[in-house]
């Protein structure tokens, strides 16, 4: 599956309605990627202009995300879709509901880099996060770019992927509360770093979702829930 067979049918104007979806949900999905990168820059780089931008730019995924729900339900209201096309609608609405709220948790550490790049030491700036923000990032990337090809293969990388942020993320909270032991005058800096690296771990949890979608787009699987192996293409007989 991929954007020329979302607009195979007789009605030229039913074509370009789906067609227009699929352009917004992408460039939203691009929006957010940005903001996620923004996001973690301000952080590690102490950026608090480019923080308050993050945080701006809240605004306009949001907006993106009512506009394009208003789309689809117009599409449903009008043209009744079925069978793929229905399936096609659906995974748009959710698909900008992770979105959404992707872009919620950038924000969210955005304002965070904003309020602490004052104080935080300029060594340190959450350099814990530096490996996990960028593995995230790239996450989020592979799933706009699995979503824009309809690319199961990158799908499944992602998820694979997600596994490995969501170890890295048990292991950070670990450490991090070891140092707040040792170290109770950190508790006020370390909790900050926890709050962030949560983020991010939602972040990839989102990104993972898109790529569920792409697969049921695709194969016309709900592969929500399933383990590794409930994910991975069954072999050919």
């Amino acid at each position: 599956m991929d954007k020329r067979s979302i607009t195979h049918h007789i009605s030229s104007h039913f074509n370009e309605e789906l067609t227009r979806v699929f352009d917004d949900v992408l460039k939203m999905a691009e929006m957010v990627a940005m903001q996620i990168e923004s996001a973690m820059q301000a952080l590690l780089e102490g950026d608090t202009e480019t923080a308050i931008q993050v945080d701006a730019a809240d605004d306009q995924i949001n907006a993106m995300e009512l506009r394009i729900d208003d789309e689809c339900t117009e599409i449903i209201a009008r043209r009744q879709p079925a069978a793929g096309d229905l399936r096609f609608v659906m995974a748009m609405i959710k698909t900008i509901t992770d979105l959404e709220r992707m872009g919620d948790e950038a924000s969210r550490i955005g304002r965070m880099a904003a309020a602490l790049a004052p104080s935080e030491d300029p060594q340190r700036r959450f350099s814990e996060l530096a490996h996990m923000g960028q593995a995230v990032l790239q996450m989020t990337r592979d799933a706009t770019t699995a979503l824009r090809s309809m690319d199961v293969d990158l799908a499944r990388k992602v998820w694979r992927q997600d596994a490995n942020v969501d170890r890295e993320y048990e292991a950070l909270m670990r450490q991090l509360a070891t140092h707040m032991m040792e170290d109770p005058k950190s508790i006020p800096r370390v909790l900050n770093v926890m709050w962030a690296t949560r983020s991010l771990e939602r972040i990839g949890d989102r990104a993972r979702n898109i790529c569920e979608y792409v697969i049921y787009l695709v194969e016309g699987v709900d592969v929500r829930h399933s383990n590794i192996g409930g994910f991975e293409p069954k072999a050919k007989s």
